[in-house]
């Protein structure tokens, strides 16, 4: 039978009614010396059921706070994954054979930093495709090929204006306490076991910049382990899948050697709908619609199907749609065991 903590009117009443018990004729009114001395007691003795109860919830993994959370983490060999940078590359354009030294800064319109993590040179056709990493890590700093870099400090011969040749990846977050909870009980409830799928995974979620991670036994035959990993709910960087082959590598046992780690494929599936609305435009069910469409791509795996009446469902749920017509996909989009279906371009148009 559960416990339930008196609260303080409760506990208050209960030591004047023992009080009375004693002393009929006390005074016990709120101004009384009776009275106050009650309030104060029951005061303390409720901030003593409140500390019972925050003790009993540091027990326990699911319901512990974070520095009783990663007590319980170590004692499981778990350790909170840090932040992490995006790495991409940028395009330099300038005099041939100008220079583009290691830590030259470039700057996005909304103030994202980014420094060259190699030398470069300005080739013959004038431009230097640079290996570049943002100065913050988060995942603002992943950004779509084609951003402009605006250099705070042009080298001698090179353009003040770069732009990313290819998309940045890899920028994460620290760890939060629900991530790092699910992994500790994910530890607790599948123990161990010596190279197993669950074991796998796990060793791939130890990484920092690891998101997710889904394993293919046998995918490329027998004694054979593919291992398929993302950041930030997209692709991660090349940092980050050597650091998981390094990682997997050290904890994997030694007769499993045949492995790999693999990107997903991103698969952008744009969706095309025409619809009928109820008291708002066209420019106002934007938004919404888009937003619920994201709510059902955030639920699929690498290798799950984009299921067409998934997306009608999805759309058909935003208040203020009457009716819709999904005109592109034309039907539900199968994907490859490493193709990951992700949310293109969202196109309204009126029914």
């Amino acid at each position: 039978m559960g416990f339930t903590p008196l609260e303080y009117a409760e506990i208050k009443a209960d030591i004047l009614r023992d009080l009375q018990s004693q002393l009929p004729d006390a005074a016990v009114t709120t101004d009384s010396d009776f009275g106050v001395r009650a309030g104060g007691t029951a005061a303390a003795v409720e901030g003593l059921y409140e500390h019972q109860a925050w003790i009993a919830r540091q027990v326990f993994v699911s319901t512990a706070d974070t520095e009783a959370l990663e007590l319980h983490a170590a004692e499981h060999g778990v350790a909170r994954k840090r932040a992490t940078t995006a790495t991409g590359a940028a395009l330099f354009a300038g005099t041939p054979g100008a220079a583009v030294p290691v830590g030259t800064e470039g700057k996005t319109v909304a103030g994202l930093a980014y420094v060259t993590s190699a030398a470069g040179e300005i080739g013959a056709d004038g431009t230097a495709t640079v290996p570049v990493q943002a100065s913050a890590s988060g995942t603002s700093s992943n950004l779509a090929a084609g951003a402009v870099l605006t250099l705070t400090s042009a080298p001698s011969g090179v353009q003040g204006v770069a732009q990313l040749s290819t998309a940045t990846t890899g920028g994460t977050i620290a760890e939060t306490d629900d991530e790092l909870r699910a992994r500790v009980l994910d530890v607790m409830q599948s123990p161990p076991a010596g190279g197993t799928k669950a074991d796998w995974r796990r060793w791939a979620l130890e990484v920092d910049g690891v998101s997710a991670a889904y394993v293919f036994p046998l995918r490329r035959g027998l004694g054979t382990v593919d291992v398929c990993v993302t950041s930030a709910d997209g692709a991660p960087s090349a940092e980050i899948l050597a650091a998981v082959r390094t990682h997997l590598d050290e904890v994997r046992p030694a007769g499993a050697s045949d492995f790999q780690v693999l990107a997903p494929r991103l698969v952008p599936l744009a969706v095309t709908a025409k619809v009928s609305l109820s008291g708002l435009t066209l420019a106002q069910a934007q938004t919404p619609v888009e937003e619920a469409l994201s709510a059902y791509f955030a639920t699929l795996e690498p290798g799950d199907a984009a299921y067409l009446s998934r997306i009608e469902t999805a759309i058909s749920g935003v208040s203020g749609v009457v009716d819709r017509q999904v005109v592109a996909p034309a039907a539900t989009i199968t994907a490859g065991d490493i193709e990951w279906p992700r949310l293109g371009v969202v196109t309204l148009e009126v029914l």
